[in-house]
């Protein structure tokens, strides 16, 4: 269903590409948009339980097209490089195939699980303000839960 990475050479396992999205601030999320053209939109992210967690608002252009089309493609990059003598870059990536699921208000379980992961990637060790956040942004935002189903990671580090 998958296509196979074109250069195998650069294919790393799993595990690099796991610690890449937990370490990333931001990855890009693309969606079928309006008009079936593609939609891809900077966000910030946790990684948790083989899941991708996004929070967003309960309306707009992402919401809309993950409820239209619950294909996504989810994007990190890293680690970059510029090697100017090889006219070339260094990196690491991770892309995600997946299916995207809104968890809407009210809060549960899941819900608070993914935002506290979410705000303690970008904001560690403070579940006071935690907690406050989420309690007064739950009822305005969705939970996006992306389900990998495939995801490739690679790696260019020639020096």
């Amino acid at each position: 269903m998958f296509r196979e990475i074109r250069r195998k050479d650069r294919l790393v396992s799993e595990e690099i590409g796991v610690e890449l999205l937990n370490r990333a601030d931001s990855g890009v999320l693309s969606v079928l948009g309006d008009d079936d053209y593609p939609y891809g939109v900077p966000v910030n992210f946790a990684y948790k339980d083989n899941c991708v967690y996004i929070h967003g608002f309960l309306e707009g252009h992402k919401t809309d097209s993950i409820k239209k089309h619950p294909k996504v493609c989810f994007t990190v990059y890293g680690d970059e490089e510029v090697m100017k003598d090889q006219i070339s870059t260094n990196y690491t990536s991770v892309i995600i195939f997946g299916k995207a699921e809104l968890i809407p208000p009210p809060e549960n379980d899941e819900r608070k699980a993914a935002f506290a992961a979410i705000i303690d990637k970008y904001v560690p060790n403070e579940k006071e303000r935690t907690d406050a956040y989420i309690k007064g942004n739950e009822m305005k935002t969705n939970v996006i839960k992306i389900h990998i189903e495939h995801m490739t990671c690679k790696k260019r580090n020639i020096r």
